[in-house]
């Protein structure tokens, strides 16, 4: 990943909750940038829901993230409705 954000990292996190929060946004961008496995996806995503359990935050920190990539986590999660292996996004 070329670009540097500034994700909204509570102060209350530990380093565990940095990385899973990290390995979501990793995994998201991916699926624009080539696609992701689907069930890391899905992993990494759970995870994230475990450090910001609030679904006000979540959207709070999903809009921030929106704004500076582009990039919905949301959207990006309801791909995995679908069953495939690769969640993969065409711009």
């Amino acid at each position: 990943m070329a670009e540097q954000y500034q994700l909204p990292i509570d102060g209350n996190w530990n380093q565990d909750d940095i990385i899973a929060v990290s390995n979501l946004i990793d995994a998201v961008l991916q699926v624009y940038e080539g696609g992701c496995d689907r069930e890391y996806l899905l992993t990494t995503y759970h995870r994230f829901l475990t450090v910001i359990p609030s679904k006000s935050e979540q959207k709070a920190f999903d809009r921030d993230f929106e704004q500076q990539t582009g990039r919905s986590i949301y959207q990006t999660m309801k791909l995995t409705d679908k069953p495939v292996k690769r969640v993969l996004v065409n711009d």
